[in-house]
């Protein structure tokens, strides 16, 4: 049967993951059960899905200190994001994290997570961008893939089950592993366009600027050069990948504003 090989894969998998740590003893039965943990976690359905990303921003909601709906960064933000109610029918929700981190996230259940030192630094329109650009990954259902491709590693290292149709609560190390492994995902170069285009599209038909998308790609690029151009270890690259290149994206979205007679934003703070 299929299952019955790509179970066995899996204990391959595993078993040549024991085999580059020689220290540790290796348990056939262990492996094994981690394979069938590990399929499981490939055969989620939508249903258990939305179980483990519920629980995943719940758990970062808990973990980071979570702005008061009368906080100056959560008022702007609420004011910024008015008429942005969701992405393809997946409704959104934003808060902001008081975090001295420079980064946002959305995730594949609509929940966007603006953090304040990122507010701190740029416009409005900067902010519009990135949310822009974000919410077109949860539109197109990228991050419920990158999502999915987390959890299964998450699945291979520590063991991920799912009993009697209802996932298995993660612990706070497997959370940890998830974010990490999300923070670390990148989409292809098609992907990323299409959230750009989606998010120009978004933004526009919210009454925003859609020069928003070139001004925050702009400031991103101005952030990098300050940084020294330290791709990989630079926390910035967490906003957007790297492919297709700052410039790029930048002439993409710029043309079409600029085709489309939109005037460019006065590019002020608030």
């Amino acid at each position: 049967m299929k299952i019955k090989k790509i179970l066995f894969q899996a204990a391959l998998i595993l078993l040549c993951l024991a085999g580059t740590t020689p220290a540790m003893a290796f348990d056939l039965n262990k492996a094994i059960s981690g394979a069938t943990k590990a399929v499981k976690a490939v055969t989620l359905t939508d249903e258990q899905m939305a179980e483990y990303v519920k629980e995943y921003v719940d758990w970062m909601d808990k973990n980071n200190k979570v702005c008061a709906a009368n906080d100056p960064y959560t008022v702007r933000l609420k004011k910024l994001t008015k008429g942005l109610g969701d992405a393809d029918g997946i409704p959104l929700n934003f808060k902001v994290y008081h975090v001295k981190d420079v980064n946002a996230f959305a995730c594949a259940d609509g929940s966007v997570r603006v953090f304040s030192s990122l507010m701190d630094i740029m416009t409005d329109e900067e902010l519009l961008g990135v949310i822009g650009h974000e919410v077109g990954h949860v539109a197109h259902r990228d991050s419920k893939e990158g999502f999915r491709t987390a959890l299964l590693t998450s699945a291979l290292k520590d063991g991920i089950s799912s009993k009697g149709g209802k996932t298995a609560v993660l612990t706070d190390s497997q959370l940890g592993d998830l974010g990490e492994a999300l923070v670390n995902a990148s989409y292809s170069q098609k992907q990323e366009c299409a959230a750009d285009d989606y998010g120009y599209e978004f933004l526009k038909k919210a009454g925003k600027n859609p020069w928003a998308m070139a001004l925050s790609f702009q400031k991103l690029k101005k952030m990098q050069e300050g940084a020294g151009g330290a791709k990989k270890s630079s926390a910035l690259n967490q906003l957007f990948s790297t492919h297709p290149d700052l410039d790029k994206r930048i002439e993409r979205m710029e043309k079409r504003a600029t085709k489309e007679g939109i005037k460019k934003p006065a590019n002020t703070k608030k």
